[in-house]
């Protein structure tokens, strides 16, 4: 009976231990010095503001796209890296769709 008081014990404590040393934020959402956020958050943002702006030189952006990217730049200033991932990866993929929609053909048949 000792013997498993013990054993227990051991591992009540071999488990708190293991805890104790982990955190609640993942190697890619790890903060950098200067923004606030991680490197990768970083460079999807840029990717997404790059994207952004091409679809606006094509006129075709979608006002999704800007609105999703503001949400990203308010993350980035929160210093919210897994929003600005979560954002900026939304905005840089409605602009990528809105440019290649004008490789569709047209719907107008009335021309």
């Amino acid at each position: 009976m000792t013997k498993l008081l013990i054993a227990l014990a051991s591992a009540g404590l071999l488990t708190l231990g293991g805890c104790a040393g982990t955190t609640g934020s993942s190697s890619g959402t790890q903060a950098t010095s200067g923004t606030g956020i991680s490197a990768e958050a970083q460079a999807a943002l840029k990717q997404a503001e790059s994207d952004v702006t091409a679809s606006k030189k094509d006129e075709n952006e979608w006002t999704t796209s800007a609105d999703v990217l503001k949400k990203a730049q308010e993350a980035a200033k929160k210093g919210d890296s897994k929003t600005v991932l979560k954002d900026a990866k939304m905005a840089s993929e409605l602009a990528k769709l809105s440019i290649q929609q004008l490789n569709y053909p047209s719907t107008d048949v009335f021309k």
